[in-house]
């Protein structure tokens, strides 16, 4: 039984644009068909012009993050005097001011033609790291933010335990701490998924959670067939700590503690060694860039092109929020690696498109997204070709459009289970998402 039918004007099938297309929607949510070659739209269908493209995962969010934008940028500093902001506005998160920020932050994803986010979470507890009355009111708080905005979540509950190899957390970090990873695998079992919900688990980083209990997370996520991503070798830093305190690279690390395999995402993978890169393709753990918050942070350029071609498969996520704009990260990936080799082409737009849709949903759990067919998710968002930054190209092109000189801004429509979320720019569940962030965000500095 068909729900719903749209008409798609022009839609990227992956490996070229095809124009005029049926596609239905079932009644619970998913393409039921795809008919091509439909030159106008069937009676009652609702239409679509520009590109329509998968829904865009964001393989990577600190939600709270968002509220940091244009204030982190007044002065010099290193990724280590960002990080002393940070905290100061995670300090003053509740369940409801982080319901009321995420929503927001959601929403704005959501204008931007995301249908899927990975919300990398460690803030669990009060300030002071006392348990709320449910432990996790915060997570909770997390995957309501996301059905309010109607999109899809994967909560990517954090072991964060310690400031950094063994040290005990700082002020800022005890309400991050669950103590031991056998209480925070106690904590996250409480969680449970939903339609519109998955729980993965994550490490902070091989600074926050010690050596001899990563296993137990890798092993929570094992057992329940999780995704699992990690921060890994964002900084130097983070490489040089690692070495004194074990001998190896935080790559190797992991891999001696079973935590890499295909299910595992590796965040950043900035500064890797040639053995690293080895590592993480041999065993099919992921690599999710962050190219906008990379350059944000002057963390550095990592090798994507080295772990693609060692067996890394490639995703994107806008992590700190500097700007939410998956079709930037995408360009800004290629761009970077132009910059770091003096030569164009590393990737096709139909791959820089293929990790912002159909990787970046893997990565987090959802193999039946990112693709137009006949079973998937009906998750798909519509891009305008004729914007001042559109327009004049030849539709063939679209998906070099849509890479190249699309911008977020131009993101026309987001239908996520075959229900608009976004309909011509307006979000259809949060009627002013600027007012909404703005206030979201002042009542952190009240």
């Amino acid at each position: 039984m068909s729900l719903t039918t749209y008409w798609l004007e022009h839609a990227w099938l992956g490996t070229h644009v095809e124009p005029g297309i049926a596609l239905e929607v079932t009644a619970d949510g998913r393409i039921g068909a795809l008919r091509t070659g439909v030159e106008a739209p069937p009676p009652g269908a609702e239409v679509l012009r520009g590109l329509t493209v998968p829904g865009l995962a964001n393989a990577h969010s600190h939600a709270f993050h968002r509220a940091l934008r244009s204030t982190v940028q007044i002065g010099s500093g290193t990724f280590w005097t960002w990080r002393d902001l940070m905290y100061k506005v995670a300090q003053n998160l509740t369940p409801d001011s982080y319901f009321a920020l995420a929503r927001a932050v959601y929403a704005e994803m959501a204008l931007a033609g995301i249908t899927n986010v990975g919300e990398f979470h460690y803030v669990h507890h009060a300030p002071g790291g006392a348990p709320y009355a449910d432990p996790n009111a915060m997570g909770e708080a997390l995957i309501e933010a996301a059905a309010a905005a109607g999109i899809r979540i994967t909560l990517l509950d954090t072991a964060y335990l310690s400031a950094g190899f063994g040290e005990a957390p700082n002020p800022h970090q005890r309400r991050f701490s669950d103590g031991t990873a056998e209480a925070w695998a106690e904590r996250a079992s409480a969680l449970k998924p939903r339609a519109h919900a998955l729980i993965g688990a994550a490490i902070h980083s091989v600074r926050a959670v010690p050596a001899d209990q990563l296993a137990t997370v890798a092993g929570w996520a094992a057992e329940r067939e999780a995704p699992l991503h990690v921060h890994l070798s964002e900084q130097t830093a983070e490489n040089d700590a690692c070495h004194s305190a074990h001998g190896v690279t935080p790559t190797r690390l992991l891999a001696d503690h079973g935590v890499l395999g295909p299910r595992t995402t590796g965040v950043h993978n900035t500064h890797l060694t040639d053995a690293d890169i080895a590592l993480l393709g041999a065993t099919t753990t992921g690599t999710c860039m962050c190219p906008t918050t990379e350059r944000d942070l002057a963390d550095g350029i990592g090798p994507a092109t080295r772990l693609q071609q060692a067996g890394s498969p490639l995703s994107l996520g806008s992590d700190s929020h500097a700007v939410i704009d998956l079709l930037e990260e995408a360009r800004a990936m290629e761009l970077n690696e132009r910059l770091r080799s003096r030569t164009r082409g590393h990737w096709t737009a139909n791959a820089l498109l293929t990790a912002a849709t159909a990787d970046g949903h893997a990565a987090l759990g959802l193999a039946d997204a990112g693709r137009l067919e006949a079973g998937a998710l009906a998750d798909f968002t519509t891009i305008a070709l004729d914007s001042v930054r559109t327009a004049g190209t030849p539709t063939r092109l679209g998906a070099e459009t849509a890479v190249f000189a699309a911008t977020a801004a131009d993101v026309r429509h987001t239908v996520v289970g075959g229900r608009h979320v976004v309909r011509d720019g307006a979000h259809a569940l949060v009627e002013d998402v600027p007012s909404a962030l703005s206030e979201a965000i002042a009542a952190l500095r009240a």
